[in-house]
């Protein structure tokens, strides 16, 4: 069963939805997927203090290492700076970067650093053992 670490904001109802949406994929691929929306450590500590940040920032990281692969939503250009932060840590490690588009255009530091760029009906059909590559080819900056 592969790793996955799945990278989206979650800030708003949309960005759930699809957080949601992209693990019920995931999921019934058998894939072990890690979602950080679901460990936010809220349990233990007050979210936003400084020791949440570290704590939650520290187990984000271990599961990026962990994941043998990492799939981003991506929300388009300016989606958002902690995803693409996980995104640029993963392909810096080495990981294969799956990017599920949502958005009306890209960055290409987000997409050219991405082994596959994949809309969501696309990931439906996305065979993990295998891991095709594909490009980008709608609007970017």
């Amino acid at each position: 069963m592969k790793r996955v670490y799945l990278a989206s904001p979650f800030f708003n109802e949309k960005e759930i939805e699809y957080v949601e949406q992209v693990e019920k994929i995931l999921e019934e691929k058998g894939l072990n997927v890690f979602s950080p929306m679901r460990n936010q450590l809220d349990e233990k500590l007050e979210t936003g203090s400084r020791q949440w940040s570290i704590e939650t920032f520290m187990n984000d990281l271990k599961y990026i290492k962990w994941a043998e692969i990492v799939v981003g939503i991506y929300h388009g250009n300016y989606s958002d700076s902690g995803t693409a932060w996980e995104l640029g840590y993963a392909y810096a490690s080495d990981k294969p970067v799956i990017l599920v588009h949502v958005g009306e255009n890209s960055n290409l530091m987000v997409h050219e650093g991405s082994h596959a760029n994949l809309t969501l009906d696309e990931l439906k059909d996305y065979d993990f053992n295998k891991l095709a590559s594909s490009f980008y080819t709608g609007e970017m900056f």
